[in-house]
Parts: structure tokens; sequence; C-alpha cells
């Protein structure tokens, strides 16, 4: 059955027993964590130069950015990554020479703009990564 025969069947089934349908938009039909965001950008405020993917919960990663050094961010427009809409997404960040280190801080995938920007700092053996509110 197709979506459509399938979502008929299901309203007029419920409707003949007197159930009302809700409806979710689907960009926050599987959102959990906030914000909820289409790109991931991290800063780089640490003492080394470092790249990025951006992982789900599930293990999705998105391609590594380039490496670049302090001062400098990158972003990620989670729509060119193989990371499905609705997922909790975080960044991991790598610093050349060191550590890999994943931000504790998800956020949501939705494609709306919106921009989520995390802060990278430390050292190349002890790598944080934060969320900016």
């Amino acid at each position: 059955m197709t979506a459509i025969i399938r979502r008929t069947l299901a309203t007029a089934t419920a409707a003949a027993a007197g159930v009302t349908a809700l409806t979710v938009a689907p960009s926050a039909a599987f959102a959990q964590a906030t914000p909820c965001v289409q790109n991931i950008a991290v800063i780089n405020n640490g003492a080394y130069a470092m790249s990025f993917v951006v992982s789900s919960r599930t293990g999705i990663t998105s391609t590594p950015t380039d490496t670049y050094l302090i001062n400098n961010f990158r972003l990620v427009d989670l729509t060119a990554t193989p990371i499905p809409e609705g997922q909790d997404v975080r960044p991991v960040v790598t610093a050349t020479a060191g550590n890999t280190e994943p931000s504790a801080d998800f956020v949501s995938f939705c494609a709306n703009g919106q921009t989520a920007t995390y802060s990278a700092t430390g050292t190349t053996l002890d790598v944080r990564v934060t969320l900016q509110r």
C-alpha cells in the first residue's frame, strides 16, 4: 500500500471509531533534544588544529570537515549528510595529534535553517566541546 492509501485508511478507520487524529509536523516528529537545528557550527577556541564530524545517537556520521586552526569555525549543513531529519546529533571533535571528544550536548536535526554553535576548547589531550546557549 502506498503511504497515502494507508493514511486514508487509518483516518477513515479512526473516524468510524469516533477517534480524532492529531497531526505532527514531519520535522518535529522524532526530535527529542533542543534546540532543533539544520546546521552545526564548531568554533575552534582550543590550543590545537582540529576537525569534526556530526554524529547521531545511532552512529550515522557526516563527512569530516577539513582541519582548521584556532579562531576559525566550520559549519555542517545536516541536509547534505546521510543523517535523517528528526535525529539527535552532536559534533565529535578531533584535535590533530591529540584526542577525539564528542560533545555531551545533543541537538535535534530539523530542516529549518537554524544553527547550533559549539565551542571547542582545551588542549590536544584535553578537548572539550560545549553547546553555546
